[in-house]
């Protein structure tokens, strides 16, 4: 390094706010409703350059995804004067400016406009009329150069009246409607959304000495009712948890619901906190409520899998630097396997339930054409693309398989690690052995030799071999040897399984991917066409709208009427809208309907055993 480039970093340095003087961060939601928060902060500086950033590389979500296009109105003042800034050009989300000599505080404020786009994670809508989820990453900058964990901030949020608030981030004081939090690291405060709505519920789910809440802020008071039975099965999903990992790396834990048809509807991980967003009726309307069935128990297993053992490649100690996704079928793949066997031992599942979901993954990772050409691996490397891909052609391209195709994976090694220590060991040994232990939050990061190493000391085999086969080879098929290799077969049959009849229901849309091989939503409009199919052959594809079968006007049970008469018949012609103009597609199809399902086959019945509460 010149000396002239030494000087200039220490100068940089030197305009950074020292540890000891935390920033001030003040947001103004009473506009939520309208989809705008005002923002205020106070930045302690000294004179020279001064670089401050929006967070981009937003933790669980393992993109890019950080809304800076959402900002408006920044303005910055020293001494009440402003402060001219310059936007990097390389670097978008940084700001650059000169802080004159005298001056030893910075003032920002902007406002951040709340999208009511339903797409994306957190980026995506988080408030309607009557709740509002906070995600502190939107609403503030930081200065650039700096490891969260070196960054202190006080922060503030100002509630519209009347309306609760639940998070995991520590309350200093309450004045009126502004919640003022204890000073913490941005790692902390980025960690611990709030939520907070008019209509709101606290349900205790405590056991054991441990604290544990679920909070609700929804849309209508009725929402609210979440019944008996699943608060059981939310206490159980606790007990069995900690029983899987052999302790906790949590203080208290509080499942953050929103509940809104107006919002997005995904889960994103915390340490000790997550966020829950669904449907407005998921408590009043069983379609729903199964098809999340598995969310809570899956943004559970995350503290542990995901927060506190991390891939390094995604434990990058700031908002700024690129993460790495080539481990993400440990993290998000191993997390669907854990978060399906815990929603089955809890009762948020029944067994047939959970058979039903396993069965309708294997089947549909098995007619995935895009694993063709591209590994499991390359899904995961690529993620931070895949995740905002269009529906279009996404059998061919492949999507997030890491999460599905991992829970397939992670159940082979499952059965595999019983079969070798012929029933004395399972993946519950290995959760206990990388996960476990009790604590406050932290990141523990690991790499790929970690995992095998863990496995090993578990049961001694070549784990290496076999975690690259499934990872890393293109094969035909996902691995379905877990499925055999615990007694039960993966057969098809003219009934769908209740999840898949859920999810029809819940999200409005429906497929013949076993059958023709396509998809479509309500309103006839196909989704998604996979290569090789009749539909495909015949010359149907994505973006097409389905308007008549066998020469009526289209509708999804006439076209289910079409499949169980081709027996007969042998072929089903359906009339298409392609743009402004019309096809006639002829598919040849003589099966009947073709879904699913999962039926005992040889051997001892391993799988019935995973699934089994293991608290009692």
């Amino acid at each position: 390094m010149s000396y002239r480039s030494l000087a200039l970093f220490v100068l940089m340095l030197a305009s950074q706010p020292a540890r000891a003087m935390p920033i001030t961060l003040d947001v103004d939601a009473r506009d939520a409703g309208r989809h705008i928060l005002h923002v205020r902060q106070g930045f302690p500086v000294r004179p020279g350059p001064l670089a401050l950033t929006y967070p981009r590389w937003i933790p669980g979500e393992h993109a890019p995804t950080g809304p800076l296009d959402e900002i408006v109105g920044l303005v910055i003042t020293a001494a009440g004067k402003p402060l001219h800034w310059q936007r990097d050009g390389v670097d978008m989300s940084t700001v650059r400016m000169l802080v004159p000599k005298g001056v030893t505080q910075v003032e920002v404020a902007f406002d951040y406009l709340l999208t009511d786009d339903t797409g994306g994670y957190s980026s995506g809508a988080s408030a309607s009329e009557h709740l509002l989820l906070l995600s502190w990453n939107q609403v503030l900058l930081y200065p650039a150069g700096l490891r969260s964990d070196a960054v202190d901030i006080v922060a503030s949020v100002e509630l519209p009246t009347g309306w609760e608030h639940g998070t995991a981030l520590p309350l200093a004081a309450t004045e009126g409607g502004r919640l003022r939090f204890k000073q913490c690291s941005l790692t902390t405060l980025v960690d611990s959304p709030v939520l907070c709505g008019r209509y709101f519920r606290h349900v205790d789910l405590s056991s054991t000495g441990m604290q544990q809440t679920l909070e609700m802020a929804c849309d209508s008071r009725a929402g609210l009712a979440i019944p008996k039975e699943q608060i059981i099965a939310l206490q159980q999903l606790f007990l069995e948890a900690r029983s899987l990992f052999g302790g906790a790396h949590y203080r208290r834990y509080h499942f953050l619901m929103p509940m809104s048809d107006h919002i997005s509807h995904f889960g994103l991980e915390h340490h000790e906190s997550s966020d829950d967003r669904v449907p407005e009726r998921l408590w009043l309307e069983e379609p729903v409520r199964l098809d999340n069935a598995t969310l809570l128990a899956h943004e559970l297993v995350h503290s542990w899998n995901g927060k506190y053992r991390r891939p390094s490649g995604l434990a990058t100690g700031d908002f700024h630097s690129p993460m790495r996704g080539e481990l993400l079928w440990v993290y998000e793949g191993l997390t669907q396997y854990l978060g399906w066997v815990l929603a089955a031992r809890s009762g948020l599942y029944t067994r047939e339930q959970a058979l039903g979901e396993l069965a309708d993954d294997a089947a549909m990772l098995s007619v995935q054409k895009g694993r063709q050409w591209r590994p499991l691996a390359d899904t995961a490397t690529e993620a931070q693309l895949l995740y905002d891909s269009r529906s279009a052609w996404s059998k061919w391209r492949r999507g997030t398989d890491f999460y599905n195709e991992g829970l397939l994976l992670w159940l082979d090694a499952d059965v595999t690690l019983r079969r070798l220590t012929h029933g004395q060991k399972s993946l519950d040994d290995f959760c206990k052995a990388f996960h476990g232990g009790t604590g406050a939050p932290e990141v523990k990061p690991y790499t790929f030799d970690d995992v095998v190493r863990t496995l090993t000391s578990v049961a001694p085999y070549d784990w290496t071999t076999f975690l690259h086969a499934r990872v890393d080879s293109i094969t035909a098929l996902p691995p379905l040897a877990g499925i055999s290799g615990s007694g039960w077969s993966l057969v098809y049959a003219d009934s769908m399984s209740e999840v898949a009849r859920a999810a029809e229901t819940a999200n409005e849309r429906a497929g013949e991917w076993f059958t023709l091989g396509l998809g479509w939503n309500k309103e006839g409009l196909i989704r998604d066409v996979i290569p090789g199919t009749p539909a495909y052959e015949a010359g149907v594809g994505p973006g097409m709208k389905l308007v008549g079968v066998n020469g009526r006007h289209w509708s999804t049970d006439l076209l289910r009427d079409a499949l169980k008469a081709s027996q007969a018949n042998g072929t089903i012609e359906l009339l298409v809208d392609n743009g402004e103009f019309f096809r006639t597609a002829v598919v040849p199809w003589k099966q009947g309907l073709r879904y699913p399902q999962l039926v005992r086959g040889a051997g001892e019945d391993i799988l019935t055993q995973i699934l089994a509460p293991h608290v009692h």
